[in-house]
């Protein structure tokens, strides 16, 4: 082995550098923009989640109504029918 021999690279080290950093630069850029995409995709799909939740929780809340008020016009109509028997006695 020979020491202190000069090597020579192929290609230079300024060209290397030159084609390096603007992809590096860019591979930055590329990564930030598909970070961001994603966020809001995130974003969206939390936002849509929550509005399912809400929608479910209003038909609930609904139907719970419904079902009361239904329950209350049977009772009702009930009432009239034994009330009305009674005063034929």
């Amino acid at each position: 082995m020979r020491y202190g021999k000069e090597v020579e690279y192929e290609p230079s080290v300024e060209e290397v550098f030159n084609y390096l950093v603007p992809k590096y630069v860019e591979i930055m850029i590329y990564g930030a923009v598909v970070e961001s995409a994603t966020c809001e995709h995130a974003a969206r799909r939390m936002a849509m989640e929550n509005a399912t939740d809400n929608a479910r929780d209003m038909l609930s809340d609904l139907s719970l109504f419904y079902n009361r008020a239904r329950q209350s016009a049977i009772t009702d109509e009930i009432i009239e029918i034994v009330a009305g028997s009674e005063a034929q006695k």
